[in-house]
């Protein structure tokens, strides 16, 4: 005898799936559907920003694009454990032939609509963003070297 799907995990599966469609095919437009995949009172915390609510997420969006160049995120590897998920991305941004890419993970708290109400990434700025840039990035590597346990 087979079991009918939990609506809920139905829902969550929803959620997430919307979740990722937003991320992947996001542009300033689509920010108009940033209620369909946060709870109101969502929380958000990158290594840059500690905000909560519709329009404080919103406006960091929209700082972003305004910030950088042809920004894209692609979501590379999704897991959900009931209420939680963990999304792994990469966020690429700039012209074509300086193409930056950056690799992080966000953790999500999903609300029983599968709208996330608590979302926190997870990056190294400092490998990701900072050594990739031409003057931080030169001192950047020379810290790593000095750093850095010697190989055996």
């Amino acid at each position: 005898m087979s079991m009918a799907p939990d609506p809920v995990d139905k829902a969550l599966d929803a959620g997430l799936d919307r979740l990722v469609a937003f991320y992947e095919t996001l542009t300033p437009a689509s920010l108009a559907e940033l209620a369909a995949v946060y709870a109101p009172d969502a929380r958000f915390k990158d290594p840059f920003n500690e905000v909560a609510g519709l329009a404080a997420i919103e406006r960091i969006f929209r700082h972003m694009f305004g910030q950088v160049e042809a920004p894209q995120f692609s979501v590379t590897t999704r897991l959900r454990d009931g209420r939680q998920a963990m999304l792994g991305w990469t966020f690429a941004f700039g012209p074509p032939a300086r193409r930056i890419v950056v690799r992080g993970v966000s953790h999500l708290h999903l609300d029983e609509r599968g709208r996330v109400v608590e979302h926190r990434d997870y990056w190294d700025a400092a490998e990701e963003l900072y050594a990739k840039l031409p003057l931080i990035g030169a001192l950047m590597r020379w810290l790593r070297r000095r750093l850095a346990a010697p190989q055996s």
